[in-house]
């Protein structure tokens, strides 16, 4: 017997899905198949298998090292793995041992930038079949099985800024390989601030084309393309979407624009705000709704005329504001992203919300039956990890829901309203979540201090460093 069907991993669509996998490598001739799973920064990770090889084992899974659940985001390993519980006090976790990588096979894609490649997202287990409780991608499945168990389903839109460069040295000499390497040197494709111009659009279309037709090629729902405020940024945005896969598409999307642009001699960054001169930086807002199972209903929309939201939708809000400072870790998992949250700007420095407004956190659109009814939370960076991002939102709003919470009234002038403030730090953020009890009950203690401690590890190696700043501030004066 399988390690699938030992322990019933896999759903009827799955087992489907895993027949139509099997008869596309065949079809299509496919050499190899990647096998990739989101780490604990919605990074892929994983291995590419002979096809035949990766099919003959589809449903035995693979082995990977735990160590890739045990790395900050210079790939560094800061768990102690090869004491006593591998620094997580779990014997599974102990010795860089193995775990098992199990596809999903309703993910499978043959990458039009690799012709003869097939990618597979994939879900950890350990030996005995239960899920990996480190592993991002399963720990939103059950957060949002709680939605449906409630009857509800939900609903998120991308909409993901992001910046494009010309690749002019990739430093590839030995000496510069260190963790993290040297970061490539750039050029712009274009300078910034004319905001939606045709002109500017047109001087980035050639690369803009490029991903285009390769992302919409790969299946994912893509809605616009767009060339944003800043020099060499732009924007595309996507349809929206159910359950895991909005998050699943963000990781994808994410890997995929990398690959193709590196592959045709550009940069793609994710990074907040680069440090390069007159550089904006970038967001990720996430539109988000939730509909019933049954029905297909919006829960969102308003009823009554005078109301931007129903009841629920309301409290669901009030909870994402009530949470906004413990779940900014999820939205906003860096060091830099931190530099984003200023006063009178298009992001957000506090947990308010606004109708149609693009000062607050939570902009509410739609209205009394408007089937599109949503909220867009402003709040999270490009960087973020699509299963913990999502996974707040539902979370928060829910505990709003749950607990009947008022979001008070809307905020017109958003810099300006009294109400909590972002942290203003990745280490605020962590205290925020781990002085929160709500998300160490609903994600786990376990999961939280796992968490915590690879955040304070790149923050305390981060602390480590003499900056530019720090050198030019005390070298003369003193």
């Amino acid at each position: 017997m399988t390690f699938v069907a030992r322990h019933a991993l896999w759903s009827d669509e799955q087992r489907d899905a895993a027949a139509r996998m099997r008869r596309l490598v065949e079809e299509k001739n496919l050499e190899v198949i990647r096998l990739a799973f989101p780490d604990q920064h919605g990074i892929l990770r994983g291995k590419t298998i002979i096809a035949s090889e990766a099919i003959a084992s589809l449903e035995s899974g693979c082995s990977i090292t735990t160590t890739m659940l045990a790395k900050d985001t210079s790939h560094r390993t800061v768990f102690p793995v090869f004491t006593a519980g591998g620094g997580f006090g779990m014997k599974e976790m102990e010795g860089a041992a193995d775990v098992v990588m199990v596809p999903d096979p309703t993910t499978f894609r043959v990458l039009p930038w690799a012709p003869t490649t097939g990618w597979v997202l994939c879900d950890l287990y350990f030996q005995d079949g239960r899920p990996v409780p480190f592993a991002t991608r399963s720990l939103y499945r059950k957060v949002i099985d709680e939605l449906a168990s409630r009857g509800h389903d939900f609903v998120a839109g991308l909409e993901v800024e992001f910046h494009i460069f010309k690749l002019d040295d990739a430093h590839m000499r030995p000496e510069d390989a260190g963790q993290p390497g040297t970061p490539p040197s750039v050029s712009l494709l274009s300078h910034g601030y004319q905001y939606l111009t045709e002109q500017r659009f047109d001087q980035m279309e050639p690369v803009l084309e490029i991903l285009r037709r390769d992302i919409v090629a790969l299946g994912l729902p893509l809605r616009s393309v767009e060339v944003e405020f800043g020099p060499s940024q732009c924007e595309f945005t996507f349809a929206p979407k159910k359950g895991l896969e909005p998050a699943d598409n963000m990781v994808l999307f994410r890997s995929a624009v990398k690959q193709i642009a590196r592959r045709h001699g550009y940069h793609a960054t994710f990074m907040c705000r680069p440090k390069l001169p007159n550089v904006f930086a970038s967001g990720w807002h996430l539109h988000q709704s939730v509909v019933s199972r049954t029905s297909g209903e919006n829960l969102f929309m308003a009823k009554d005329g005078g109301e931007p939201l129903s009841a629920f939708g309301k409290a669901y809000l009030a909870g994402l504001l009530d949470h906004a400072r413990a779940s900014t870790l999820f939205t906003t998992p860096t060091i830099n992203g931190y530099k984003r949250y200023r006063s009178y700007s298009l992001a957000p420095d506090r947990a308010i919300w606004g109708r149609d407004n693009r000062g607050v956190m939570i902009r509410v659109l739609g209205g009394a039956g408007d089937a599109a009814t949503r909220l867009e939370n402003r709040i999270g960076e490009p960087a973020a990890n699509p299963y913990l991002y999502m996974a707040s939102q539902i979370l928060s709003g829910l505990d709003g829901v749950d607990r009947k919470l008022d979001p008070g009234p809307s905020a017109d002038t958003p810099y300006e309203t009294k109400a909590p403030l972002l942290p203003k730090s990745l280490r605020d953020a962590v205290s925020a979540l781990k002085d929160d009890p709500f998300f160490r009950e609903k994600l786990g203690a376990e999961f939280v201090d796992y968490y915590t401690h690879i955040k304070n590890a790149e923050i305390d190696r981060f602390l480590s460093e003499v900056t530019d700043w720090e050198h030019r501030e005390y070298f003369e004066v003193f």
